[in-house]
This record gives structure tokens, C-alpha cells and sequence, in this order.
């Protein structure tokens, strides 16, 4: 299978579930591996024979900057259904940074693998 990566996306919004994070914006990143059949867009070389990732970064976009969720794994996979809507892709791995999340530690993730037949 082909591979498109969006990588180190750096979005803010609503995350976590202590009240003092509920009333904030924190930063979050995000990197996407999307698996698909990239074939016919290399023949080709037409944009609606792949994956639009600029239309799908701006979906992801939206919807993070507007979530209000408390855990990391919901953000994930919401973020994972979202890229398994779009046409032609079979699986997606989603790692979803929180920098700072932890005292004395740098980084907190989740990573998540879905696929469009257990989505």
C-alpha cells in the first residue's frame, strides 16, 4: 500500500479533563499516515485520482479547532473517521501530540490505527 503523511500538523483547541484545561486553548500535533492505492494518480497525474490532502487538512483543521474533547483518544479517532471518509483511503494511523501535558515530561500521545473496514 501507498503512503501520503501529513506531518507535525500544529493545531489549538479544547483538550483535556481537568476544568482548568476546559477553558483554554492548548496546542496539539498531529501526524497522519494515510494508506492507499496511489497508482492511477501517478499515471495520470490528476488531483481526483488521489487523495486531496490540502482539502483534508483543512476538514481536520476545522474540526479539531472546533472539538471540545477531554481525551486524546476521541480527538484521535475522530480524527481517523474523518480520513477514512475520504475516497481511496484503506487505513490510517493518527498520533496525536499534547506538549506539556505532563509535569516533567515533554510530550504525551496517543496513537491510533483504524482502517475504512472497522471504521
Amino acid at each position: 500500500m501507498d503512503k501520503i503523511r501529513i506531518e507535525d500538523l500544529k493545531l489549538r483547541c479544547i483538550i483535556g479533563v481537568n476544568a482548568e484545561e476546559r477553558d483554554i486553548l492548548q496546542d496539539v500535533i498531529i501526524n497522519i499516515e494515510l494508506s492507499c492505492d496511489l497508482s492511477r494518480a501517478a499515471h495520470t497525474d490528476e488531483i481526483a485520482h488521489t487523495v486531496d490532502y490540502k482539502k483534508l487538512k483543512q476538514d481536520i483543521r476545522t474540526l479539531v479547532e472546533r472539538s471540545s474533547f477531554r481525551l486524546l483518544e476521541t480527538l484521535a479517532t475522530s480524527v481517523a473517521e474523518r480520513c477514512l471518509e475520504t475516497s481511496g483511503v484503506k487505513t490510517v494511523n493518527v498520533k496525536v501530540d499534547k506538549p506539556g501535558a505532563l509535569r516533567f515530561a515533554r510530550n504525551v500521545a496517543v496513537e491510533i490505527e483504524r482502517s475504512a473496514n472497522s471504521a
